[in-house]
C-alpha cells in the first residue's frame, strides 16, 4: 500500500475499532497500533501521556527537547500546542478528538510516523542488538527520533528526507569508522541527506527536539546532517549553527 493510500485508509479507519484498521493494513494479522481512550490535558499522568508525548516530541520548540516522562506538564501542553498549529487545529493544548485523529492519519499500524519506517533506521540488522543499549531500547529510541523526523519532514514542506544511516551495533560502527560514542550506537541518531540542502535542515532541526546536531563545517560531515534525540553537540559551522 502506498504512503498517500495508507493515509487515506487511516484516515477513514479513525471511526472504527483500532484492530479493524490494523488488519485492512497488514492482511489479517493485528498489530498493536496505539489509540488513546480519554482526553488528556495539563495536570494528567499515565502511560498514554507517554505516547502522546513520543509523538509530539518534535514540537518542543527551539533549542528544546520534551521529556517523555508521562506527565502532562506545561511544556507537554505547549508541545501539543504547537503540533496542533501544524497542522492548522484548534490551539488548546489539549489532546482530544481532532488531535487524535491527526495523529492517528500520521501513525502506521506498528505505530512509526507514515513516512518513516524501523527498517530505514536500522540498515545493520534485523535484531537491534549489539550497540550500547539493549534492543529493545534502541528500537524505542528510533521511535521516537522517527516522530521528530516527521515533525521536520512536515516543517519542510512534507518533502521526502532520505535517512542514509541509522542505528549501528558496535561491529556495524566499526566498519564505517564511526566514532566510539557515536549516538548511532543507542539507536536515537539519523544521518540524513534528500532534496533539501544540508544547512536547511540543520537549521529547522533546533525546532524539533534533537539535541545533538552535527553538519557542514563540522569535521566528516559536509555531505550529510547527523540528528540525534541525545548528546548536547550542535555544530554546524558553515550553516552558522553552533553551540546551544
Amino acid at each position: 500500500m502506498s504512503n498517500s493510500s495508507r493515509r487515506a485508509f487511516l484516515t477513514a479507519a479513525v471511526a472504527i475499532p483500532t484492530t479493524a484498521a490494523v488488519v485492512g493494513l497488514t492482511g489479517g494479522t493485528a498489530q498493536a497500533a496505539y489509540s488513546w481512550s480519554r482526553t488528556l490535558k495539563e495536570g494528567m499522568r499515565g502511560a498514554d501521556v507517554t505516547q502522546l508525548q513520543i509523538r509530539v516530541a518534535g514540537y518542543p520548540g527551539y533549542a528544546a527537547v520534551l521529556s517523555t516522562d508521562g506527565v502532562f506538564g506545561a511544556k507537554t501542553k505547549a508541545a501539543v500546542k504547537r503540533f496542533q498549529a501544524a497542522y492548522k487545529l484548534t490551539q488548546d493544548g489539549v489532546a482530544g478528538t481532532n488531535t487524535f485523529k491527526k495523529i492517528y492519519s500520521l501513525q502506521s499500524s506498528d505505530n512509526t510516523p507514515i513516512h518513516f519506517t524501523y527498517a530505514e533506521l536500522n540498515k545493520c540488522n534485523s535484531s537491534w542488538g549489539g550497540g550500547k543499549v539493549s534492543a529493545s531500547t534502541a528500537k524505542a529510541n528510533a521511535l521516537r527520533l522517527m516522530w521528530k523526523l516527521e515533525a521536520l519532514r512536515h516543517a519542510l514542506g512534507d518533502r521526502a528526507i532520505t535517512i542514509s544511516s541509522g542505528f549501528r551495533s558496535v561491529a556495524c560502527n566499526n566498519r564505517v569508522k564511526g566514532s566510539a560514542t557515536s549516538r548511532h550506537l543507542y539507536g536515537d541518531a539519523a544521518d540524513l541527506t534528500g532534496v533539501h540542502s544540508f544547512c536547511t535542515m540543520a537549521k529547522q532541526s533546533r525546532y524539533h527536539g534533537f539535541a545533538n546536531i552535527l553538519g557542514p563545517g563540522f569535521p566528516n560531515h559536509n555531505d550529510h546532517v547527523h540528528l540525534a534525540s541525545g548528546g548536547s553537540t550542535w555544530s554546524a559551522p558553515n550553516c552558522g549553527v553552533s553551540g546551544r
